[in-house]
């Protein structure tokens, strides 16, 4: 069938995946091949100290990225995106979004990237001896009841932005299971929230004083096949204003980032894992048994078809990045030079694995935090560079430091999991928009974590694709389990690329390591000193 044809008959899969600074938009065929997409460029607000993004925003850049994505198809392919065989959602995981009886929203959207819920974390770790960091739901909620917000009383519904925007368009209160495990501890042999956790939380006094079961508030978990509801008419107007979509197409449970992430990068099996690398960075396994205990620094999530995985959640990466990269874009402007926004980035990136660059940077430091990073030990954040006086200033050297403390945080958390767990890793592969730069952050990252990096050829595709790869797996599900499905259908045919780790770059990474960590003050110092 020719890919017109299949965008006519709705023998196609969509998925959107709303991003921190991006909304995007993937339609792929039969063949997993990407037919179209279209993007919405969106930022998080910081308002009275809460980062957040205003609902209206939300489903603006939803309409905005889809109409970009149906003037794509229309252009490329002569015809009208009326009908869609299959479709999901997905998002950045974590925050708070709460809701009375009345479906109203009580507070401002929570995001990943707030800090501001140590009490509650660390109590709720102890009680289930399970880490809850503090960008969980659950965190969020319990911390709201510890400071008596005046809200919680009302609090009917719990969610997560990719939660609620299915809730939106279909009418079901579901989550895919991985997005539901950054809300509430889950049950992997059960496949749903931890029935004990569920019994120690409501016996809480300030959870019995208000009458509720977190149970209730909380969306049904799904995993991978399950269906999840259709689009409705009115959601298939939220979706397109212009009425040409039709509504009753099937849509798959909603995911979190994380999630989308394995799918994109085929490592939903034991012993595999992924980094995912965008304005926030994780490095994620897929364990073959529960941790021994709990670690502050890695996060217990789901796989979207139910399995356990460990995770390394770090809350800053390209933010810092893009804004040294448009200060050089300024100055080449400045200087008369058209240099488009990728040769920028490739001309910097191949600078820092050039033969100019020291192995350990130069002596030159870099904190791209703008906001806290509890792996790290920090609330806020304040993005500083600094060195000493005989540090080797360069453009190699500076570039080298900007990549190696954007990884420095995340590999925190994955030698927790391999050098006191013991967990092994088969093959650990890269995606997101910073690996379409070929070799370098691929060359970079395989330092940070001594293991060898997988790139494929889908690793600039990244969440939204991987959404609309499990969007089409409601269509197969009968036939596979999730990995014989990605393996046998989706990545049969894949390219790949893999780098092992080179002696000098690892020993350089773990001398800049040290280093970072041993400065950890100045952080704290510029913390206590420089405004926000």
């Amino acid at each position: 069938m020719s890919k017109q044809s299949q965008i006519e008959q709705g023998a196609t899969s969509l998925g959107i995946e709303f991003g921190s600074t991006r909304i995007k938009a993937v339609l792929i065929d039969e063949s997993y091949e990407v037919l179209a997409s279209g993007e919405h460029d969106w930022q998080n607000h910081l308002d009275d100290g809460i980062w957040t993004y205003p609902l209206d925003e939300v489903w603006a850049g939803l309409q905005d990225a889809y109409a970009n994505l149906k003037k794509d198809v229309e252009e490329k392919y002569h015809v009208k995106l009326t009908r869609i065989g299959t479709m999901g959602f997905s998002a950045m995981m974590h925050g708070y979004l709460a809701f009375d009886s009345d479906d109203n929203l009580l507070v401002p959207f929570r995001t990943w990237r707030n800090t501001m819920t140590a009490e509650a974390s660390e109590k709720l770790t102890a009680l289930f001896n399970y880490t809850i960091p503090q960008r969980w739901s659950v965190a969020h909620f319990y911390q709201a009841v510890l400071n008596a917000e005046p809200h919680v009383n009302k609090v009917a519904f719990l969610t997560t932005l990719a939660g609620y925007v299915h809730w939106k368009l279909t009418g079901k209160k579901v989550l895919g299971i991985g997005d539901a495990s950054g809300m509430f501890p889950i049950d992997p042999q059960a496949r749903s929230y931890n029935a004990e956790d569920i019994t120690l939380f409501n016996e809480l006094p300030e959870i019995q004083q208000l009458h509720v079961d977190i149970a209730q508030l909380l969306p049904t978990p799904l995993v991978a096949g399950q269906e999840a509801g259709q689009l409705s008419e009115e959601g298939a107007k939220l979706l397109d204003p212009t009425g040409e979509l039709e509504a009753g197409c099937p849509l798959a449970a909603p995911e979190g980032d994380a999630g989308t992430g394995m799918v994109a990068t085929n490592a939903v099996r034991p012993r595999t894992g992924n980094v995912s690398a965008g304005t926030s960075i994780f490095g994620m396994v897929v364990l073959e048994h529960a941790l021994s205990k709990a670690y502050p620094q890695v996060d217990p999530v789901a796989t979207p078809a139910g399995d356990m995985a460990g995770m390394s959640h770090a809350n800053n990466f390209t933010t810092d990045l893009n804004a040294w990269v448009g200060l050089f874009g300024q100055f080449a402007k400045a200087a008369g030079l058209e240099i488009n926004t990728n040769d920028l980035f490739k001309t910097l990136f191949n600078a820092s694995i050039s033969d100019e660059a020291d192995p350990a940077a130069g002596g030159l430091l870099n904190y791209c935090l703008y906001s806290g990073e509890p792996l790290v030990g920090v609330e806020e954040g304040r993005p500083l560079f600094v060195h000493g006086p005989q540090a080797t200033m360069s453009l190699a050297n500076f570039m080298r430091a900007q990549l190696f403390s954007a990884f420095a945080p995340v590999t925190v958390g994955m030698r927790v999991m391999t050098e006191q767990e013991g967990v092994k890793i088969d093959k650990l592969v890269g995606h997101g928009g910073v690996f379409a730069t070929p070799v370098v952050v691929q060359k970079l990252l395989a330092a940070a974590c001594n293991a060898p990096i997988t790139v494929m050829s889908t690793a600039s595709e990244g969440g939204p694709w991987g959404m609309a790869v499990l969007a089409d797996y409601l269509r197969h599900a009968n036939e596979a389990d999730l990995s014989d499905f990605l393996d046998q259908r989706v990545f049969k045919d894949a390219e790949a690329t893999t780098l092992q780790p080179v002696k000098d770059d690892v020993e350089g990474f773990n001398a800049f390591l040290n280093a970072f960590l041993k400065a950890m003050p100045v952080e704290h110092a510029a913390i206590a000193t420089v405004a926000q």
